[in-house]
């Protein structure tokens, strides 16, 4: 009872946010969960606290996946839309919304027309262009997860997300590091991994990064995001009950204890149908649904909390409050980084990744 006690506590150990009456009403209308939450840090004598709010949206598609495709984006930029301005109305400085969110998540179909259709350009492509006026409207750093068409080298795919400043500005881009081969399913039919490496963006609220979907499974990757500055991780995913489910609730949690810094996971929600068959490599028959997306987004902080999640079947806005001082006090609390033996790891991965590598076991 009492380590059930302790988890409890360490979970909950965010206060709830009271938001205003006609955010909560306005929620409610638009018929998304919508819930708030405060981390807070211990007051210090030479730093004031450094608040921000961030917003995570989780959402269902909005049409069926046969529709044309410009209908579909345009009707999920209306959807997400209404659910950034009760963000705005919350005083969120930075949203971020799940992975590829202008689509079905259609990789697990092998089909390329018409899902390839869904790329733009990341730079100015309808999308950003989107959400520079989100951006710019209401004053909020906006992270959009898109399908990129890079027409400079030759119209290649990337899964890509794309960070718009406050001040409406293209700020930059980062490319998925790490490409799931589960079964099947093996996104590298559409796009392989990304080449912008661990980019940190330094905003007015805070230095970010996007570490996209599997790579939420890579402690390295979250590491090295870290490494590069980052104080506030956002992990955009697409993941379905039947396969991640039950690491969902610990992988950005750790990585927020193990990184010092804020996790924020994001993954959407519903089922979606697709008009031809498909196998996933699992000795089951075709079928038209990769599974159900069972969205729960949260946050985590550095010391080990956590925020509850969102609704498993409901589009949803999570508003967290944090305090990034807690970063580096929790970091002067268990010093991971000074003990960390960063050139013993380099040396030995060096060795690993050679031809000619031998495994330091000692035996009888």
């Amino acid at each position: 009872r009492k380590k059930l006690s302790l988890f409890r506590s360490l979970k909950m150990n965010c206060r709830k946010l009271i938001l205003p009456q006609k955010v909560v009403e306005a929620a409610q209308e638009r018929e998304f969960d919508l819930q708030g939450y405060v981390f807070e840090a211990a007051p210090e004598q030479l730093r004031t606290p450094r608040i921000v709010r961030v917003g995570l949206i989780q959402n269902k598609i909005i049409l069926p996946t046969d529709a044309p495709v410009l209908n579909q984006i345009t009707a999920l930029h209306k959807r997400v839309s209404e659910i950034v301005e009760v963000a705005a109305f919350c005083g969120v400085n930075i949203v971020c919304f799940q992975e590829a969110w202008t689509m079905p998540f259609a990789f697990c179909t092998r089909e390329k027309e018409p899902w390839t259709e869904f790329a733009e350009s990341a730079e100015d492509g309808f999308t950003t262009r989107f959400c520079q006026e989100l951006a710019k409207k209401y004053n909020m750093v906006v992270v959009s997860p898109i399908l990129e068409r890079d027409e400079i080298h030759g119209g290649t795919l990337w899964n890509t997300a794309v960070v718009v400043s406050n001040t409406g500005q293209f700020l930059g881009k980062s490319r998925k590091n790490h490409i799931p081969r589960v079964g099947d399913f093996n996104e590298s039919t559409y796009y392989m991994e990304g080449n912008t490496g661990h980019r940190v963006f330094q905003t007015q609220f805070g230095r970010i990064a996007v570490n996209i979907c599997y790579g939420r499974h890579h402690p390295l990757n979250w590491f090295m995001y870290s490494i590069n500055g980052a104080e506030i991780i956002f992990n955009p995913s697409a993941t379905v009950g039947a396969v991640s489910e039950p690491m969902w609730s610990v992988e950005a949690r750790n990585a927020a204890i193990a990184n010092h810094c804020f996790t924020c996971a994001i993954n959407r929600v519903g089922t979606e149908y697709f008009k031809n068959e498909f196998t996933s490599g699992n000795g089951k028959k075709a079928h038209h649904e990769f599974g159900h997306f069972y969205g729960s987004s949260y946050v985590a902080a550095p010391d080990g909390s956590r925020s509850p999640g969102l609704s498993r079947t409901h589009d949803g806005l999570l508003v967290a409050e944090i305090d990034l001082n807690l970063n580096r006090q929790t970091a002067d609390k268990w010093n991971f980084k000074m003990t960390g033996r960063y050139d013993m790891y380099a040396d030995e991965l060096t060795k690993a990744t050679q031809n000619d590598f031998k495994p330091n076991i000692i035996k009888e």
